[in-house]
């Protein structure tokens, strides 16, 4: 575990390391706007980066499903879950103006059944689809006693990505231009930027972006509508379905 967690951090530190010089730079800067591009392109970085080193695997069923599998080291899973925590948190305590952007909501039964309907909206008709398919052909199985450690790493890291595309850029956005338009916006950019992730880090194209645009949307407009809880759960758990092997 400590070898490939060493090599993970060793392939993405030149990036971060620039993406915190460019940060650092513009800490007077009033508009936090760019400083949320930065952080996002950074997110980029440490999310894609993990396809090369093993960490997860992309796949297509039929040409239109995408599948997904974490690697089986659940010990390095949990522990790039707690790294983001760590990140996510670091970045909201040491910038005020970002903090300020995200909205403040006590989760309710309300939210948290929003979130769920929001995972099975957006995972169920590609489940649905690949379910077709053996397992063998979407991944193969996953261990039943992994399935914790993927929702627990899927929860933690689209936190951090639910911040700063429905927290952050959503929230400016919307300070720009009308709630629905930045909530249509927040969704598209979001799946605009697996672009890389789905056509030159892999090659699974338009599926891949079809997908992401679709889940996009539902955060972007359960954010608009019920807060930024819904979709976090909706997020996770609809990663979490896909990386689990169900059915």
């Amino acid at each position: 575990m400590l070898t490939e967690l060493f090599t993970y951090l060793l392939r993405i530190t030149p990036g971060l390391t620039l993406v915190t010089g460019c940060l650092l730079l513009m800490r007077r800067q009033r508009d936090p706007l760019l400083p949320i591009v930065v952080l996002i392109l950074g997110f980029i970085l440490i999310r894609d980066a993990m396809t090369p080193l093993g960490l997860w695997r992309l796949g297509t069923v039929e040409g239109v499903a995408p599948w997904l599998r974490f690697t089986t080291d659940t010990t390095l899973l949990a522990a790039l879950g707690v790294g983001t925590l760590v990140l996510t948190a670091t970045v909201l305590v040491s910038d005020q103006r970002l903090r300020t952007l995200v909205p403040r909501q006590r989760p309710d039964l309300a939210a948290i059944g929003l979130g769920i309907a929001g995972a099975a909206v957006a995972a169920g008709p590609v489940i649905a689809i690949a379910g077709r398919s053996p397992q063998a052909d979407r991944g193969g199985a996953v261990a039943l006693s992994a399935v914790p450690v993927i929702l627990f790493f899927c929860l933690a890291g689209n936190l951090f990505e639910e911040v700063l595309f429905r927290g952050l850029l959503q929230t400016r956005l919307a300070q720009m231009t009308s709630p629905v338009r930045a909530a249509l916006l927040s969704g598209l950019l979001f799946a605009a930027c697996h672009s890389f992730l789905a056509s030159t880090v892999t090659n699974h194209g338009w599926p891949l972006l079809a997908f992401t645009a679709w889940e996009g949307l539902i955060c972007a407009f359960l954010r608009l509508r019920h807060g930024l809880t819904s979709a976090v759960l909706a997020h996770g758990l609809a990663i979490a379905a896909l990386a689990s092997g169900l059915p």
